[in-house]
């Protein structure tokens, strides 16, 4: 079958060396998602899940009994007060700026401690002039930049407490950026210093590609809030669109005015019939997230045995399911990505091509087979083609496709043996 696949010997048995040397940490991940799915399923059991809860509503989505439900499950998982899971959130950066603008007044500063966010929220702070962004509203950005892969505790310590900051924003993920993701730990220990300080100022997590990558969430070491995209962790690969914000309570209705109306909020808002697919693909997350992580752990061990660098390392911890891959020429990255293409279900005919893309300054290189457009817990690979050529390659819904998809993209950079 691999010879069917286009997949070599070499590979082969360069894939099964890698898999005898990864599996202790392999079992590592399997514990992680037994306790994630027993937190799930105790949500689902404690709200009492029925296929009532499953029907569709359409217009206003008034009474919706299926909404209410899904949210409290969702807000339940993540330790938080309140949620909206909605379809009407077409992205995890849709979501971002429902909650920024939900948030923030004209004069209030908002402060990112983790260095620049993710380049798509560029024109909505207003890094790149947009007349529609924050900055645009009178609201003021500032940064600080990380210290050596963890907070400058010292400096963001001392700008909180001068008492005008309104809101913290911390990305987790490394987003297109070429440092490590911040762990629970590591954010624990922020929240805890800032909090000596402030004990008012909104701490805003955003948590793409984090979920159920460890057993504790944001809001449980004292985040107010947590923002994410239901085509990544939490969706499964099932859900189709969708994103979610949840926390405390009185800031989820902020959110909800903000996505609807004022005076209306959380209580309009049709599911369309997506319910099931968001209560199915949470009941498969975490297995699917162990699957994301077991494919980077691979790939990880594999390219780095190669001659790549990589990060993380395959026997370090992680919190997302972010693996980079440092090609230093374009040749290579693109090839790369062109083999996780030819190894991927969908679309695995077509070659991608770098190409503009909205939201970002560099031509971008993005190979996805999915089944959901841009469904990145779906196997899939994509960078900015600059200095130094670097892939982020995230997903896969199992670990058997994963570990094709990078066979076939090993075989594609011409891997001699």
């Amino acid at each position: 079958m691999y010879q069917r696949l286009g997949i070599e010997a070499k590979i082969e048995e360069l894939i099964n060396n890698a898999e005898k040397k990864i599996k202790p940490i392999f079992e590592k991940v399997d514990k992680i998602a037994e306790y994630n799915s027993m937190k799930v399923l105790s949500a689902f059991q404690k709200y009492r899940l029925s296929d009532v809860h499953f029907t569709s509503t359409t217009g206003y989505g008034y009474d919706d009994i299926g909404r209410e439900c899904v949210e409290n499950i969702f807000a339940d998982v993540l330790g938080a007060e309140d949620a909206l899971a909605r379809t009407q959130i077409v992205s995890g950066t849709h979501a971002l700026t429902i909650a920024l603008f939900a948030f923030l007044r004209p004069s209030d500063v908002m402060l990112s401690i983790a260095g620049k966010p993710y380049d798509t929220l560029d024109p909505v702070i207003g890094i790149e002039e947009n007349k529609s962004s924050l900055k645009a509203f009178g609201v003021n950005y500032e940064q600080i930049d990380l210290k050596d892969n963890n907070f400058d505790t010292e400096k963001i310590v001392e700008r909180v407490s001068k008492g005008n900051v309104k809101l913290i924003h911390i990305q987790r993920s490394r987003g297109y950026a070429l440092r490590e993701s911040i762990s629970i730990e590591q954010l624990k220990n922020i929240i805890s210093e800032i909090r000596k300080v402030n004990s008012e100022v909104i701490i805003m997590i955003d948590n793409c590609y984090c979920e159920f990558v460890e057993t504790i969430t944001p809001i449980e070491v004292g985040a107010d809030i947590v923002v994410g995209s239901l085509i990544k962790n939490l969706g499964g690969g099932i859900a189709t669109n969708g994103g979610y914000i949840a926390g405390r309570k009185d800031l989820v209705e902020l959110a909800g005015e903000r996505l609807t109306s004022p005076g209306q909020g959380k209580e309009v808002g049709p599911t369309n019939g997506a319910n099931r697919a968001f209560l199915q693909g949470l009941y498969f997350a975490p297995s699917v997230v162990a699957s994301s992580l077991k494919t980077a752990i691979l790939a990880s061990a594999v390219l780095e045995e190669i001659g790549y660098k990589v990060s993380p390392k395959f026997n370090s911890n992680r919190s997302d399911i972010v693996q980079t891959i440092e090609f230093g020429n374009p040749d290579d990255m693109i090839k790369y990505c062109r083999g996780i293409q030819f190894g991927s279900a969908v679309n695995a005919h077509c070659a991608p091509e770098p190409a503009d893309m909205p939201g970002y300054t560099d031509k971008i290189i993005m190979a996805s087979g999915s089944f959901t457009q841009g469904s990145s817990i779906e196997l899939s690979c994509d960078g900015p083609i600059r200095k130094p050529f670097v892939a982020f390659m995230q997903g896969g819904l199992t670990y058997e496709y994963g570990k094709i998809g990078i066979m076939r993209a090993i075989q594609e950079i011409g891997f001699k043996g």
